[in-house]
Formats: C-alpha cells, structure tokens, sequence
C-alpha cells in the first residue's frame, strides 16, 4: 500500500515530473510499473471516495494517462465493478506501457467502446484518463467534446494525475478542461492544481508517491510551495509582554465615503497581536470607527502633511484601503513611500503605484489580478494565464514581497521559492476581504516576522479564518467583519 496523503509542500512542474519519472526508471521502477501503481493507486481512492459505484465509464486517450485509466477498469472489474472505457482518439496511438494495460483490462472481459455524447449517462462514476500533463494548446474537435461529455454528465468525477484540459503548470484551462470531483495525482505534485482554475477544476487533491524514493527527488527543484497549515504557529508571548513590544501599525486611508476600509484594516490588525494600531483618514471619519473600534487611536488628517508626526511611531505602514486617488491620495503615499519603514500596499495605493511606478524595496504589494495587470501593464487574461509567471514578475519588477491574490493566492520573492495558499472559499470573493488582508500582514510584520513569512502567513491565516467563518454560517454572504471575527481563533491555534 502506497501512501495516499492529502496534503504535500512541494509543487513540481510537467517538465520536472518528467525528470522525476526518468529518474524512478533509473532507481529501478520501470514505466510500466509505474504505471501499475498509478492504477491500483487511483482504483484505491475511487473506492473509497463512492464505495457503492458499481459502474464506472473511464474515458482515455492516447498517452500514459489512458494507461493508468486501463489499469484502474482491470481493478475495478477484479472488484466485480460493470466497466466500460470509452477511446478517445485511438488505441494505436497508445504507448507500450499503455497497450499491455489495455491488453490485460481485454484480456479481463472489460468492454470497449469509442466515446460518443452518451457515453457516461449509465455510470455511476467517470473517470477521467484522457491526457496527462503534458498538454500545451487548446482542446478542440473530439477532445473538447468528451470534456464537454463528462462535464455534462452530472456524475461524480475521478481525474488521474491532473483534469483534461487543465495545464499543469499555470493552473489556466486550455478551451475547455474537466471539473472533477477528485483528482489522484502522481509522485509529486502539480503546480497548476493549487492556482488560478485549478482548484476549481481538481476539487480534493490526493497525492500517491508510487513508493518512488527520495534519492529520485534530489537537486530537482520545486517551482513552489504549498503552505503547510502545520507550521503556522505563532510564538507563545511571556506573561511578562506588553503592547510596545509587538509593533505600531499604521493605517493611511479611507477617503471620503471609504472609511469602512482603514476601519476593517486597524480591526484585521487588532486581531492578528498588533501591540498598537493607528489610523490616519478624513476627519469626517473618525467618530464612527472609534465608535466601533475604540481600541484604535483614530487621527483625521485635512492636510496630508499632518500624518508625519504618526508615521515617526509607526513600525509599519498599511497604506491604501478606501485610499482614493486625488491629491490627498497622492500626498499620503508620497509620504509613506519616502520613509524607511515596511510598508504593506494595496487598493488605490496600487493604482497609484501603477501610474508612477517606483521601486523601493521592503514592502508588501498585494494586488488582485486587475490591479497586477495595471502594476505590470497586461491584461487580467495574461495575470490569469500564468499566475506563477505574473507574481515572480511583480516580485522582480517592484523589488517586492509580492501577493497575487486569488484562488490560489501566491507570495513571490526574490530570495525565496513561491509559496501557494490551498485554503480559502469563494465566500472571500466579498467587499472588505482585501481591507482585512492588509491588516493581518502588517501586523505580523510589526510583531518582527521577516515580510516574505509575514506575507505567507498572513496570507494562509487570513484564509483559514475564512474557512472557519464559512464553517459556521455558509460561504454565501460571508463578510470581512465574520472572518475578522475568526483570525483570533486562527492565530492562537
């Protein structure tokens, strides 16, 4: 029994897999050994994700893929399970591997078919054996049709290694790519399953490392990270602690009419162990957050110079939230760009940044992929194409700890791997969530963590919070102030 583990750091792209599969051959593990153990691995997990299927339609095409898809049908039909596989493309196209898989799944009684529209309407499960990682262009003709076919379906659905359609790399679909239910994935995993479509595509992720040893691993590198939810550990304070010693925020925003953003900022903040948190913003503002936030000390500012006396006692500055892009605007981050104190910068201040880009170094750029677009002059369509790419590029461009959010949200650095948050709901796709994002940051960049770690963690504990909050109540109509409410919890775990 191989080890079918939920969660793994390390994310590889199709190319090194291919190094690591010529590697398990060196270490003695031939391709079709391989790939009996991807069968049997994948059959496993189907079993006991839908114990009571008792028909499957197993859909393939012409690579290794199908291979493993064969070996699954020749499992299933061992376990008296009514197998068909519908052929996609043609079984002489099929590697040697793959034709003995085939031949033996024949050689069992298993059926046969070439894939039509009908093809999954009897199946209690389809699985999903097309293609493999190495797709590098759109699906079309019969292709995007059996994609089409399974989605239709409105059946479960098991994915061998990655859904067809799905690149592998950047998570981006290529016309059209299967949704799954459950995606099996081989040796190490994919880097495109953790970003952008790719969670939605995957569903639950479970890695089998096919008892490939270590030794295969060696000096192939990761393209990045998962966080691991097991190292988001904060230190323990001494009971001797006071509030000076775990930093100053200071939080610059909330122009007419936006006072709702610095207020959920300095409350994030508040709840991820800053010692102290100020907010500077239109005086029109003030009585209301102090009213809902009287653990703040609120400062409204007319004239953008009188924010100096609070920067000299900050140790680090949110700048942005309901920032706007007038004059004020513009004074406020001017300011905050010329001293030498950690910045974290999002919303308006992004925008701003992206009309007169500067490059400054020790900060924190959070963008959504429209605001990366603007800092990077793209469209969203090309942030989204290759989210890995677009976050590495703002890391580089802006001399930044760089947070492209999203599904699958990525911190980029110069100096360390990309790391990729799993966790997260579309419930957060909500007013406010940014807001909140940028206060846990800052706030753990006040308490000393160096902003590479302090990006990634706050980036995960934000989104942890936001599971929790789901967990209570739904995903729909989440709101920043429920999930503020849980990174107490989430922080003390």
């Amino acid at each position: 029994m191989h080890s079918m583990q939920p969660f793994s750091q390390a994310l590889y792209t199709a190319a090194r897999m291919r190094e690591l599969d010529r590697r398990a051959e060196e270490e003695g593990i031939p391709a079709e050994e391989l790939m009996r153990r991807a069968g049997k691995a994948a059959w496993r997990a189907l079993a006991g994700r839908w114990p009571g299927a008792k028909r499957l339609a197993i859909f393939t095409g012409a690579g290794n893929n199908a291979g493993d898809g064969y070996v699954l049908g020749t499992e299933a039909l061992r376990a008296r399970r009514r197998v068909t596989v519908f052929t996609v493309g043609g079984s002489a196209k099929l590697s040697r591997s793959a034709a003995r898989a085939r031949a033996k799944y024949l050689a069992a009684k298993g059926k046969e078919r070439k894939y039509t529209a009908a093809s999954a309407a009897d199946a209690d499960v389809v699985v999903d054996a097309l293609l493999g990682t190495g797709l590098d262009r759109p699906l079309t003709g019969q292709w995007a049709d059996a994609v089409e076919c399974i989605n239709n379906s409105g059946k479960p659905v098991l994915a061998l290694d990655v859904p067809s359609g799905l690149n592998a790399d950047s998570g981006a679909i290529m016309g059209v790519a299967v949704r799954a239910s459950l995606t099996v994935t081989f040796i190490g995993k994919k880097a495109g399953l953790y970003t952008g479509e790719g969670a939605a595509c995957a569903g639950e992720v479970l890695l089998d490392g096919l008892a490939v040893p270590q030794q295969a691993f060696a000096s192939i590198e990761p393209v990045a990270r998962c966080i691991d939810a097991s190292e988001l550990r904060m230190p323990r304070r001494a009971r001797t602690a006071h509030k000076g010693a775990y930093g100053h925020v200071l939080v610059i925003g909330g122009d007419h009419g936006m006072g709702g953003s610095v207020r959920l900022t300095a409350e994030a903040a508040l709840r991820s162990g800053a010692g102290l948190v100020s907010v500077a913003t239109r005086p029109a503002h003030v009585s209301a957050i102090l009213a809902g936030l009287p653990e703040a000390m609120v400062h409204g500012l007319e004239n953008a110079a009188e924010v100096l006396p609070l920067i000299e006692r900050a140790s680090v500055i949110a700048i942005g939230p309901g920032l706007g892009q007038g004059d004020w605007s513009r004074m406020l981050l001017a300011l905050a760009l010329d001293t030498q104190l950690p910045l974290v910068v999002d919303a308006d201040a992004l925008n701003l940044l992206a009309a007169h880009p500067v490059v400054r170094g020790q900060w924190v750029l959070t963008p959504h992929p429209g605001e990366a677009g603007r800092l990077l002059k793209q469209s969203i369509g090309d942030i989204q194409a290759n989210r890995y790419q677009s976050a590495a590029q703002l890391a580089k461009q802006y001399r930044a700890v760089a947070v492209l959010k999203g599904a699958g949200s990525i911190i980029a650095s110069a100096d360390s791997v990309p790391m990729v948050c799993a966790f997260g709901n579309p419930g957060m796709a909500a007013p406010g969530m940014g807001d909140a994002l940028t206060g846990v940051i800052a706030a753990l960049i006040a308490q000393n963590l160096p902003l590479p770690e302090a990006a990634s963690m706050g980036v995960a504990m934000h989104a942890l919070a936001g599971d929790r909050a789901a967990q209570s109540g739904g995903e729909r109509g989440l709101m920043a102030r429920d999930l503020i409410a849980a990174l107490r919890a989430v922080m003390n775990l």
